[in-house]
């Protein structure tokens, strides 16, 4: 008897169980609310930690310089494999037990939500602005190191505020866009792999001479992961801009046709266009990156001396097109 109750409950609770995009939805809502709580992670580590683990693990058991350029290609080609699987994996497991449980749907929702960046990203960001307003460039510079992965040290104020800029725009794609456009279309299994993919790319993949072999691969898939994301990215960017009175959608547009393609990523001067072409400014340029060197052109023909101000206005940007894109995701939801 309580065995016919408990299937006759799992099968209620699976038919009354919301959509991929409902609970993406939930998921988006979550990650703005909760975002990343840091007492939480005093418990359990971060997903994304466990993966940075797991990555690390294997670039020290593979990536060895004494092995030949074509062997750590192929070594970097199995990390790569080994990790997205686990990460898929991972996802498949969670998303199979949160169908069969009551309610369960929350579970699922709560997870995607955590692997979502936009609160944590719009919060770093803002602390980059407070800072350099309230304690000057050696704290902005000290918040900044936090979410870029170049040198801070040779930033002057300027540019602290063009990097928090260029890292908000930037990692809208990667950090939000991209993160619900893989759970949309494949559920957790999809929002892990993704996940994955994109710490391999922070970790491994650079044109060092460490890892331009063992790191392709990773560059790569990150790139085809991205492609997509990046360019609906833009668009969000741009639809946002347009009920905004000190944003120009029309220069986002024109910064992106002009300036897109000179970045050194297939996918980074989408966002970043339609960010500096719409707030008038000139991000990008000539940066500093360990191991690597200085890289970089400018993206945008506004200003480049950027102020906090500036940061401001591209948080609020940044909220907008975050608006945007939880509404076309309402609207994928009541069309089915």
């Amino acid at each position: 008897m309580e065995s016919e109750f408990l299937t006759r409950l799992l099968d209620v609770s699976a038919a009354a169980a919301p959509g991929t995009a409902w609970i993406l939805i939930v998921a988006l809502l979550i990650d703005w609310v909760v975002g990343d709580p840091p007492w939480l992670y005093r418990f359990v580590p971060h997903p994304v930690v466990l993966i940075g683990k797991l990555i690390g693990f294997l670039d020290r058991k593979l990536n060895r310089e004494t092995r030949a350029q074509t062997d750590r290609h192929i070594r970097g080609a199995i990390a790569v494999v080994v990790t997205v699987g686990i990460a898929a994996l991972v996802g498949w497991g969670v998303q199979d037990v949160a169908r069969k449980i009551p309610h369960g749907w929350l579970i699922e929702a709560a997870f995607a939500g955590v692997l979502i960046a936009a609160r944590d990203l719009w919060r770093e960001v803002g602390r980059v602005r407070r800072a350099l307003v309230k304690e000057g460039l050696e704290a902005g510079r000290v918040a900044v190191g936090r979410i870029v992965g170049r040198d801070p040290k040779s930033l002057d104020k300027h540019g602290v505020a063009r990097a928090a800029v260029e890292s908000l725009s930037e990692n809208f794609a990667d950090g939000v866009v991209a993160p619900a456009f893989w759970f949309l279309l494949f559920g957790l299994p999809g929002l892990c792999a993704y996940k994955a993919i994109n710490t391999l790319d922070s970790m491994i993949g650079y044109k060092s001479e460490k890892y331009k072999a063992f790191g392709y691969v990773a560059a790569k898939l990150d790139d085809a992961a991205n492609w997509i994301p990046a360019r609906l990215s833009a668009v969000l960017t741009l639809i946002a801009a347009i009920p905004m009175p000190d944003v120009d959608p029309h220069g986002g547009w024109s910064a992106i046709k002009r300036d897109a393609g000179k970045h050194k990523s297939p996918n980074a001067g989408w966002p970043e266009a339609a960010f500096a072409g719409a707030l008038g400014l000139a991000l990008g340029g000539p940066r500093h990156y360990p191991g690597v060197g200085n890289v970089g052109v400018w993206i945008g023909d506004g200003k480049a001396r950027l102020e906090p101000k500036d940061i401001a206005r591209a948080c609020r940007l940044f909220v907008g097109a975050n608006i945007i894109m939880l509404l076309a995701v309402f609207a994928a939801a009541v069309l089915g």
